[in-house]
C-alpha cells in the first residue's frame, strides 16, 4: 500500500503507544471471557494453516510467550517451554487471527435501523475469531474512537481496531451521519479533521465526485491516512489514477462498465452484470492499473447473497444473537426475496474476485453487517470464507485472504496475520478441519488476541438476543 512522508502527530500519538504496548489487563467483571490467561501457553498436536497460502502442516506445536508466537513446529521437535500450559487440541485447526475489513461496528439494513454496539457487535467478532477489524465507515466516530480505545485500555472486550471517519458524499448524502462534501474545499476541511481527532482512514461513498475524492485523498496522505470508497459515480479507474489506497465491495460497485455512465454520475438505468466479461481488455485493464499502483480490493460476498432467494442457509445460531425485532425485520425480508430472482450479479462478483487474484491483485474480506440484516459481525466473515470457496480459491487461499492480505492491506503483515514466530499471538482455535469440511471454520473454540486467550462459546452466549439493540 502507499506510504507518505508526512504524518500527523495527533493521529499517531495514542495509537503508536498503544501498538508498542501489551495488550491492557481486563477489568474483574471481564475475567469471565478469558479461558487461557497464562502467560506462556504451548497448543500441541494442532493442525497449523499458517495463512501465507502453505499447504496445511498436520501434528504442529504453537508456543505461545508474553503475547507473542514464540514458536511453531512438529510436535516432538518444538518443546513447550518449562512452566508452560500445555494443552492437548488433537482435531483441531489452528489459523491466524480474522482481519475483517469491512467490519461496521453498526448493524442495521432493511429497515432496522442502524444500532452501534459497545458490547454485541465487538464481542461477537472477536468470538468468531477476527482479531482485527477496520471499520471502513463509521456513522458515529467518537463512539468508535471511544471504544477503541476502551478495548486497548482493557475496559471492554473486542478485536484490534482500526477506525474509519465519517462516509464522504457529494451531493444529498444517502444517510443523515454523512458528510456531505461537494468541492475540493470541503473534503480536504473535513479529512484535516479528522485526521486530527485520530481516525487512520477515511472512506469515500458512492456519489462523490472526482475533484472531492482527489482532494480527500490528498489531504489524507498528508496527514498519514488512507482513503477507501464504495464508488458508483467514479469508477476504480478513475479512483485509482486520484491516489486511492483500497476499492471496497468489488465488481457490484464498479460502474465504469456500464454503457451509459456519465462522469460524476451514477447511472440510473440499471447493469446488466452478465455483459461483463472478467476477461475482457477493458476489465484486465482494471486490474492491471490497481495492481500497479498497489490498490486492494475487499471483497464483500457475505452482504452480497443475503439479496438472493434461500442464502445463506439459515442458521439458528445466527436467529439466537439477533435482537427480538431484529430477528423478525430480517426473516420478513429473507421472505420477500423473489424465488426467481437470479443470482447472475452474486456469480459475477465471485468471478471478479478470483479473476483479480489472478490478475496478481490483493484481494481482503469483510462482512459489511447491512443489507437485509443477514450478515452479522463475525458470522458473515467467517462465511465469507464458504463463499470465496464457492467462488473459486481454494480453502488455503480463502484463509490468506481472511488473514494476511488484511493485514498488509493495514501495513500490519509484520506485526500479525500470520501463524509466524515473532508475530502478535492472534490465533483462532477451531474444532474440525475447515479446509477439508469448509463449514466448521464456525466451530470456534478459543480465539487468542495478543496472547491472551478468550472463550469464544461463552462471549457468544454473553450477547445472546442483542444484535441489533442499542
Amino acid at each position: 500500500m502507499k506510504t507518505t512522508s508526512s504524518f500527523c502527530a495527533v493521529t499517531l500519538g495514542f495509537a503508536s503507544l498503544l501498538s508498542a504496548q501489551a495488550p491492557a489487563p481486563l477489568t474483574s467483571a471481564l475475567q469471565q471471557f478469558v479461558a487461557v490467561p497464562e502467560a506462556v501457553v504451548a497448543l500441541t498436536h494442532v493442525r497449523v494453516v499458517d495463512g501465507d497460502g502453505v499447504a496445511p502442516v498436520e501434528d504442529q506445536t504453537v508456543v505461545i510467550a508474553n503475547g507473542k508466537i514464540q514458536a511453531v513446529g512438529r510436535f516432538g521437535s518444538t518443546q513447550p517451554p518449562a512452566g508452560a500450559r500445555v494443552m492437548d487440541l488433537n482435531g483441531h485447526t489452528v489459523i491466524p487471527g480474522i482481519v475483517g475489513l469491512h467490519d461496521h461496528s453498526f448493524y442495521g439494513g432493511g429497515g432496522w435501523p442502524y444500532a452501534f454496539s459497545a458490547v454485541a457487535v465487538p464481542r461477537l467478532y472477536l468470538a468468531s475469531g477476527v482479531t482485527t477489524i477496520r471499520t471502513t465507515g463509521s456513522l458515529a466516530p467518537y463512539d468508535e474512537l471511544n471504544l477503541w480505545k476502551a478495548i486497548e485500555r482493557g475496559q471492554s472486550v473486542g478485536p484490534r481496531m482500526f477506525i474509519t471517519g465519517p462516509y464522504l458524499n457529494s451531493g444529498v448524502p444517502g444517510l443523515t451521519a454523512m458528510v456531505r462534501v461537494d468541492s475540493a474545499e470541503d473534503a480536504r476541511r473535513v479529512v484535516r479533521y479528522w485526521a486530527e481527532e485520530g481516525v487512520t482512514w477515511i472512506k469515500a461513498y458512492a456519489n462523490i465526485n472526482r475533484a472531492a475524492l482527489g482532494a480527500a485523498i490528498d489531504e489524507a496522505h498528508k496527514h498519514g491516512v488512507k482513503v477507501t470508497a464504495h464508488l458508483c459515480s467514479v469508477g476504480f479507474r478513475e479512483a485509482v489514477a486520484l491516489g486511492i489506497d483500497q476499492l471496497e465491495h468489488g465488481l457490484l460497485t464498479n460502474l465504469e462498465y456500464h454503457p451509459n455512465k456519465k462522469p460524476d454520475e451514477c447511472p440510473r438505468e440499471p447493469m446488466d452484470w452478465s455483459k461483463v466479461d472478467v476477461n475482457s481488455p477493458q476489465v484486465q485493464q482494471t486490474f492491471k492499473d490497481m495492481v500497479s499502483h498497489n490498490v486492494g480490493m475487499t471483497s464483500t460476498l457475505a452482504v452480497y447473497e443475503i439479496s438472493y432467494p434461500n442464502r445463506p442457509p439459515l442458521e439458528q445460531r445466527v436467529l439466537d444473537a439477533m435482537y427480538e425485532g431484529a430477528r423478525t425485520s430480517y426473516l420478513t425480508n429473507r421472505a420477500r426475496i423473489p424465488a426467481n430472482r437470479s443470482d447472475v450479479p452474486l456469480k459475477k462478483a465471485m468471478e471478479y474476485d478470483l479473476a483479480f487474484v489472478k490478475a496478481g491483485g490483493l484481494l481482503a474480506a469483510g462482512v459489511d453487517p447491512t443489507g437485509n440484516g443477514g450478515a452479522l459481525p463475525g458470522y458473515g466473515d467467517q462465511r465469507n470464507y464458504e463463499l470465496l470457496i464457492e467462488a473459486g480459491f481454494t480453502p488455503v487461499q480463502a484463509i490468506q485472504i481472511l488473514t494476511s492480505n488484511g493485514a498488509k492491506v493495514l501495513g500490519k503483515y509484520d506485526e500479525f496475520g500470520t501463524v509466524t514466530a515473532g508475530k502478535s499471538a492472534d490465533l483462532v482455535v477451531i474444532k474440525g478441519n475447515p479446509i477439508a469440511t469448509p463449514a466448521e471454520m464456525r466451530n470456534v473454540v478459543y480465539v487468542f488476541k495478543q496472547g491472551v486467550g478468550y472463550d469464544s462459546p461463552k462471549l457468544i452466549e454473553s450477547v445472546k438476543g442483542q444484535v441489533g439493540l442499542k
